[in-house]
C-alpha cells in the first residue's frame, strides 16, 4: 500500500502544473543528467590524464600478471605473445602450444573434452589472431596454422558436450565418441566474426569463412564460403 502510495506521489508531482515544482523537476533533472555547464578544456585534460594511466595499469597488469598465468597453463609459447583484455577462461584437460607473435583476446575460451581417451592438444602456429569471445573447444585436437585470423565471436566446436539420446543428455551423460573429432585451419584461413566450425572440419590454405557461417564440410584451399551451412562462393585465385 506503502508503495502504491509513494507512486500515485511521484506521478502527481510528475504532472503537476505548478511553475515552482516544474522548475524543481528541471534543476533534479539537469543534476541527474550531469548536464552542468562544466569546463571542457579541463576535462580533455583530466581526460588525457586518465587514459594515460588507464593505459599503464592495463600494460603493468598484462605483462606481470595476466601473459604469467596465462603461460603458467599451456606446454609451449613462443616469443611475443600480446595477450590483451584479461586472462582466457581455461576449463577441462588441455594440452596447447602457441607459436611466435601470436595476438590473443583475453575474452577468450578455451576447453577441452573431459572424458577424453587422450589429453586434448590444440596447437596455434605463428602470427596467429584469436578474436574477442572466441570459444575453442577441444575434442581430441585442433590445429591452427600460421597466419590465422579468427574474428570475434567465432566458435571452433571439436566436441558438443552432450549426446543424442535425449534419456543419455537428461542423465548428464557426455557426448559419445562418434560425435568428436579434429578442426585444422591450414595456413593463412581468415574466419570473419561469428563463424562456427564444427567437429571434423579441414579448411584449406588461404581460405576465407564469411561472417555468422557455419561451416559443417571440409573447405578446399584458395576459396570464399559463406552460408549455413557454409558453401564456396568463389575462387580467390579467379
Amino acid at each position: 500500500m506503502s508503495f502504491q502510495i509513494a507512486q500515485q506521489t511521484k506521478q502527481r508531482i510528475k504532472n503537476s502544473k505548478n511553475p515552482s515544482i516544474k522548475r524543481i523537476l528541471r534543476a533534479l533533472k539537469t543534476l541527474r543528467c550531469g548536464d552542468l555547464p562544466l569546463p571542457m578544456a579541463t576535462y580533455k585534460v583530466i581526460f588525457f590524464i586518465h587514459q594515460c594511466v588507464m593505459n599503464t595499469l592495463s600494460y603493468l597488469s598484462r605483462v606481470f600478471y595476466w601473459t604469467p598465468l596465462f603461460k603458467s597453463q599451456i606446454t609451449a609459447c613462443g616469443k611475443q605473445l600480446y595477450l590483451y583484455g584479461g586472462l582466457p577462461y581455461f576449463s577441462g584437460p588441455l594440452d596447447i602450444t602457441v607459436g611466435e607473435y601470436c595476438r590473443i583476446s583475453g575474452q577468450t575460451t578455451i576447453t577441452g573434452r573431459g572424458c577424453a581417451h587422450a589429453m586434448p592438444k590444440l596447437t596455434i602456429g605463428d602470427n596467429v589472431d584469436i578474436g574477442w569471445m572466441t570459444t575453442i573447444a577441444v575434442g581430441n585436437k585442433i590445429k591452427i596454422g600460421n597466419n590465422v585470423r579468427i574474428a570475434g565471436r567465432a566458435f571452433l566446436a571439436g566436441y558438443p558436450g552432450h549426446p543424442l539420446d535425449a534419456q543419455a543428455r537428461a542423465a548428464g551423460a557426455p557426448e559419445t565418441d562418434q560425435q568428436v573429432a579434429d578442426i585444422i585451419l591450414e595456413d593463412d584461413v581468415w574466419l570473419a566474426t561469428g563463424v562456427t566450425v564444427m567437429a571434423g572440419v579441414t579448411i584449406g590454405k588461404g581460405s576465407i569463412i564469411g561472417a555468422s557461417s557455419v561451416v559443417t564440410k571440409d573447405i578446399p584451399a584458395g576459396v570464399l564460403a559463406a552460408g549455413i551451412p557454409a558453401l564456396v562462393i568463389k575462387d580467390l585465385a579467379s
